[in-house]
This record gives structure tokens, C-alpha cells and sequence, in this order.
């Protein structure tokens, strides 16, 4: 039983509120940690968008996260080009990374045709390679923050890969909802946290080292338990020289289950 506990994780605290409902049902308290801000591009990205579909012709459009979604739709919506934007994506096969963008993208009526088993870039090729798509060509909308690893490996498999930059991410700047957790982080009562995504650690670092020197932060980081939602956010923690849990399932339940384990065993 993890009663009594106190688990934050990278996330605000709308985008939390599935991981929050986990944590309350097992007697624990949770602490949402906005990390990490959007900063999209501007309306341009529609524009961006629907030329690079007209002259590039993908075969797939493939959405990484729900927050993409949201950004491209709302902003189509913002400047009434959202017929465009649906009939566009529509005329192409979307793969989406996982449930939470397969939810965003229901939501704007478009069908998705494919969804990994395993919810990451990894999960992408693998789904890529099962329908033998050699030769096709892929839209990708995300953010300027992502890695190259996603268009490597497509490109490796023999597809050709657009990726179309939605917005930037930069460390949340209002940071005084942090400060119940430095005092708890302080203390050493915190139990546990979980990152969930490698830009929300260069985040929590940039933010947390404002009011730490690295040695305090990773060793109070070091008496508690770390768990990543996968393992790009692994490799970023290691980075930093923080050890932690990988998540089996690269999902926000996936990842309580996984910071479950730890705080039992």
C-alpha cells in the first residue's frame, strides 16, 4: 500500500488530474508540478501546415501528443480555417502515438487508422513496419523540442519523414505553485516522482536549481523514488545523474503502477 504517501509528477494540474485520481484512490496525495510551457509559433502553423500537405502529398499524418492536437485545431478554429485543416488530415492515413492523442483527435472528428501497442517513437516504427510502408511519406506536426530520433528511424525503415514544428517548450515561469513542494522536497517528504517527458526534466532542473546547488538537489532527488514514463525521459534523468524506474507501459497509469512497485518493494 503506498496510504500516506506523497508522489509529484511534471505535469499542471489539469493534465494531471487522471494521475491525481490513481494517487487519491490509493490513499496517497499527489502534487501536479507544472514544468514546462507552450510557446506555439503562431497562426502561421496552419498555414504551414496545410501548404506543406498540399506540396509534400503524405500518405500518413502522425500525431505525437494530444497537446499537438490541440494546439493545431484550436489555432485552425482561431483563424476559420478548420474545414481546411479536418478535410487535410482526413485525406491522409493518422497514426496517433497513443490513447490521450487517439481521444484529441475523435474529438475533432477525425478517425484514426492506427495506434502503436506500445505507446512511443519506438511503437511508431514497429506499427510502420508491420503495414510494410516503405516508400510512403509522413507528416509529423510537433514540437521544436522533439528529438530527431522519430524521422532517424523512419528514415531508416524507408520512409520519408516531414516534420512540421507546432511550438517550442520553455521552463514554466510562474513557479510559486512550487512552493509547497520545495518545502516538502526540503524536508525529504516527498516519496516520489514521476517525470513524463524529457523536456519536463530539463524543466524541473531549471526551475529546481534556482534554489538548489546540484549537489543538495540530487541527493534529496536520490532518497526518493524517480520513475520516467519512458526511455527518453530515462536517458534525459540520467543525464543529470538521477537513477529511476522506466515505466512498462509509457502511459500516466503506466508510470503509477511503476512508481507503485517501487515505493512496495
Amino acid at each position: 500500500m503506498i496510504n500516506g504517501k506523497t508522489i509529484a509528477i511534471t505535469r499542471s494540474k489539469d493534465d494531471a488530474v487522471g494521475f491525481t485520481r490513481l494517487v487519491k484512490q490509493n490513499g496517497a496525495t499527489a502534487i501536479p508540478l507544472p514544468t514546462i510551457e507552450l510557446v506555439s509559433k503562431g497562426e502561421k502553423i496552419v498555414d504551414e501546415f496545410l501548404e506543406s500537405v498540399s506540396k509534400y502529398n503524405p500518405d500518413y499524418s502522425v500525431f505525437m501528443s494530444s497537446k499537438a492536437v490541440k494546439l493545431l485545431f484550436d489555432t485552425a478554429k482561431q483563424v476559420g480555417k478548420i474545414e481546411s485543416l479536418q478535410l487535410a488530415v482526413a485525406n491522409t492515413i493518422v497514426m496517433s502515438v497513443g490513447p490521450k492523442t487517439t481521444e484529441a483527435l475523435e474529438a475533432e472528428g477525425i478517425k484514426v487508422n492506427h495506434q502503436p501497442t506500445t505507446f512511443s517513437s519506438v511503437g511508431i516504427g514497429e506499427e510502420f513496419t508491420k503495414i510494410h510502408a516503405v516508400g510512403k511519406k509522413v507528416i509529423v506536426p510537433r514540437s521544436g523540442a522533439s528529438t530527431p530520433f522519430l524521422k532517424e528511424l523512419l528514415n531508416k525503415i524507408g520512409i520519408d519523414v516531414l516534420e512540421i514544428h507546432l511550438y517550442d517548450v520553455c521552463a514554466f515561469r510562474d513557479t510559486t505553485q512550487w512552493n509547497g513542494f520545495r518545502e516538502l522536497f526540503s524536508q525529504n517528504k516527498v516519496d516520489g516522482i514521476v517525470f513524463t517527458s524529457a523536456s519536463s526534466v530539463r524543466g524541473f532542473f531549471d526551475i529546481m536549481s534556482k534554489d538548489y546547488d546540484k549537489e543538495t538537489l540530487l541527493d534529496n532527488l536520490g532518497k526518493l523514488s524517480v520513475v520516467s514514463i519512458g526511455p527518453f525521459t530515462s536517458d534525459e534523468l540520467k543525464k543529470f545523474g538521477v537513477k529511476n524506474t522506466v515505466a512498462e507501459v509509457h502511459t500516466v497509469a503506466g508510470a503509477f503502477d511503476a512508481m507503485k512497485n517501487t515505493l512496495t518493494a
